[in-house]
């Protein structure tokens, strides 16, 4: 671990620098990396799109046949939160309890219109490998958030606190549905902050990601799951690395810098 946050610190530091001669030359990947978001986040939590089709219902309008409404509005409602992230990212004032609602809000908007920034109603329970986990009850979550927002609104914007804020978030439970994709989005929200690119947890990640948060639920420690993500982030800080330095390397010529990247999931 101390060597891969070694490496995360040396491309943040040669990452910074080259932003600073290609303003724009992320503009393109920072556009796939929000469809990738948008995509990755709501397969994790049973969304039936493919990749490409969740590109073509967000860039085209496109209603893809088979497949229902609600994951249509899950993408739609996703890709305008991670937008919105972006915009509030610009702001120097410390987070609040409200963002994290209206996080919630903004990706629950036409999927779940009825629950959207609203608290839990109800318990909340999970299955892990030692049994059935109870989230904290709904007269507790005003408290409980108030206390985390306070956190939030002291701690740096930093990996480890966007890594730590996703699972305290998730450990709370506060909302009825929708607790991973904001828990996901609040991460990100500090990761950006911190001028860090955005970090996908993709399918193929999901049975190493749940493990790893049900482990830190269990109380064996959040290793595991830190450990997945530093691994995200590393690889993801190299792409962004690639597209700067092509950025650099070729004369800009307008204001958008192609960055040569597919989207691949």
């Amino acid at each position: 671990m101390e060597q891969r946050l070694q490496d995360i610190a040396a491309k943040k530091a040669e990452l910074d620098r080259l932003r600073a001669r290609a303003p724009g030359g992320l503009t393109n990947l920072e556009h796939s990396y929000d469809l990738e978001l948008t995509y990755t986040s709501n397969a994790i939590e049973g969304n039936t799109l493919t990749a490409v089709e969740t590109t073509l219902v967000i860039e085209q309008g496109i209603t893809v046949a088979g497949k229902p409404l609600r994951d249509h509005l899950e993408a739609i409602d996703h890709y305008e939160a991670i937008r919105y992230v972006r915009d509030i990212a610009r702001r120097s004032v410390p987070l609040t309890e409200m963002d994290v609602r209206s996080l919630h809000r903004l990706v629950m908007l036409r999927s779940h219109p009825g629950i959207a920034g609203s608290y839990a109603t109800q318990g909340r329970f999970v299955l892990t490998d030692s049994g059935r986990h109870a989230f904290p009850a709904p007269a507790e979550i005003p408290a409980l958030l108030g206390d985390f927002a306070a956190w939030l609104a002291q701690a740096a914007d930093t990996p480890e606190t966007a890594f730590t804020a996703h699972r305290r978030l998730v450990d709370i439970h506060p909302f009825n549905d929708g607790n991973g994709r904001t828990a996901r989005l609040l991460m990100n929200l500090i990761l950006i902050r911190g001028g860090y690119p955005p970090v996908a947890v993709r399918p193929q990640d999901r049975p190493a990601y749940i493990h790893a948060l049900q482990a830190a639920q269990d109380g064996q420690g959040s290793a595991a799951f830190d450990g997945l993500l530093y691994q995200r982030l590393d690889a993801t800080m190299g792409e962004f690395l690639s597209a700067l330095r092509e950025a650099v390397a070729v004369p800009q010529t307008s204001g958008r810098v192609s960055d040569g990247r597919s989207f691949q999931p």
